[in-house]
């Protein structure tokens, strides 16, 4: 199958090595390129890095910390117990339990690799699997659980490097009429946002549609239906069923292939025209910053993400212009971002002498313009580099 590169954004660290110095020896980074597969349409990075370097008992992401996220689960969760009535449910990439514990009256199963975050499930009654999702472990997990009305994962299949063993542990460990429920950032969104920072090292794929449906030919598994998502910056919830089961698939899932397909998805010409967007974004928001910093005013980052890590690494953006970050996860607190070393502080409202900061969670601007009506009041301005540069 041919790969072709079509956007380098440089080196890069991992997204999750928050530093307890702004002189680290001897970092780990690698170059992330990002390649698109002439056959399935897949977009991928040309490179992996080893899921033990960013999946361990250090993980800092809380999927619970956002109160957006919170509420999406807590509705989500409502809504499958109505729509499906499932016996019982297993989560791949269960976090902090966020979702799975809205399930404690039915057979709920956690799979977290990060032992940290499995503890957590654990203490709350959830059983998990503090292991990385293969054939191997949904083997177990079938021979002490059974198997599962509904498989549920949100952000993270497209962290697992084997797409194709990862789809058949999964159809092996549904039931006859289960269904497998995918959330993960949508590319079409991507592509139409410039939105490059949700590609880093966590991030070996953004899906298609297209590429969904090409890549789970072969694992038994058939989308049925697709639902457009607001969450980080925009996601699809794809549901898919075995095949020759009797639910119907939804006209929204011809029409979400057709969409991809007028816009380009499948034409290395559309990644290509994506990645000169990508480098005039750029020297954008360079000289954004540059102009700011010529006038003396103090700029601040408003959440130290794992997708920020993208932006300040690619666009060489350092504690030269951004003095800190605020940041409401424990984890990160007292810490520097890697690669570009800027101090984190624990979130307490912001600052009387800020006059900027750069939205780092720009997928989450509206909660946070509710929260900061102060700063905006008084004067305080916010940057995104989405969907294109600019001053809030």
């Amino acid at each position: 199958m041919k790969k072709i590169n079509f956007l380098n954004l440089g080196n890069h660290p991992v997204t999750n090595n928050f530093l307890n110095t702004n002189n680290p020896k001897n970092e780990f980074f690698y170059n992330l390129r990002l390649q698109y597969h002439e056959k399935t349409k897949l977009i991928s990075l040309a490179k992996f890095v080893s899921p033990k370097r960013m999946f361990n008992d250090k993980y800092a992401h809380r999927a619970s910390a956002s109160l957006t996220m919170r509420v999406a689960y807590k509705n989500l969760a409502n809504k499958i117990k109505k729509k499906f009535n499932p016996k019982s449910i297993l989560e791949i990439g269960s976090n902090d339990g966020v979702f799975i514990k809205h399930f404690s009256d039915i057979e709920n199963i956690g799979v977290e690799p990060c032992k940290n975050l499995a503890a957590i499930t654990n203490k709350l009654k959830i059983k998990t699997y503090d292991k990385f999702w293969s054939i191997k472990l949904s083997d177990k997990i079938i021979n002490e659980n059974g198997k599962f009305d509904v498989i549920y994962s949100a952000n993270t299949i497209s962290h697992i490097h084997d797409l194709k063993e990862t789809f058949m542990a999964i159809s092996n460990s549904l039931n006859q009429n289960g269904i497998f429920i995918l959330e993960d950032p949508s590319l079409l969104e991507v592509l139409k946002k410039t939105s490059y920072d949700q590609f880093y090292d966590e991030h070996a794929y953004v899906f298609s549609i297209t590429a969904l449906k090409n890549i789970t030919m072969k694992s038994g598994l058939e989308i049925f239906n697709i639902e457009k998502l607001k969450t980080h910056g925009g996601s699809n919830r794809v549901y898919f069923k075995k095949k020759n089961t009797k639910i119907k698939i939804s006209k929204n899932v011809f029409n979400h292939l057709k969409n991809e397909k007028n816009y380009g998805i499948g034409k290395l010409e559309t990644y290509q025209k994506f990645a000169l967007k990508v480098k005039k974004s750029k020297k954008k928001l360079l000289k954004i910053f540059r102009k700011i910093k010529s006038k003396n005013k103090v700029i601040i980052g408003y959440g130290a993400t794992y997708k920020s890590s993208t932006v300040l690494n690619y666009c060489k953006i350092n504690i030269k212009y951004i003095k800190y970050f605020l940041d409401t996860t424990p984890t990160k607190m007292g810490k520097y971002t890697p690669g570009s070393h800027i101090p984190i502080i624990k979130y307490n409202g912001i600052p009387e002498n800020v006059d900027y900061a750069f939205l780092g969670a720009w997928n989450f601007k509206d909660e946070i313009f509710k929260k900061e009506k102060k700063f905006i009041r008084r004067g305080g301005k916010f940057i995104t580099h989405v969907p294109f540069p600019k001053i809030l």
